[in-house]
């Protein structure tokens, strides 16, 4: 589970950082810099509970 705050998705920072936190969720190993040795799964997993997590912390400010 994980806390719903608000972040500033312009930022250089909240990306990578939401990147690794959802890796770590999901039991999917992420290195800095190249991870193309990773299953495109794996790696498709990631972005797409990151773009879920987007949603969620989007409609839990802003109603559905």
């Amino acid at each position: 589970a994980y806390e719903m705050t608000s972040r500033d998705w312009s930022s250089n920072v909240a990306l990578p950082i939401l990147k690794y936190e959802v890796a770590n969720e999901i039991g999917v190993t992420l290195k800095d810099g190249y991870n193309g040795d990773n299953t495109a799964k794996e790696n498709g997993s990631v972005g797409g509970y990151m773009v879920k997590r987007m949603f969620d912390e989007y409609y839990a400010k802003h109603g559905k």
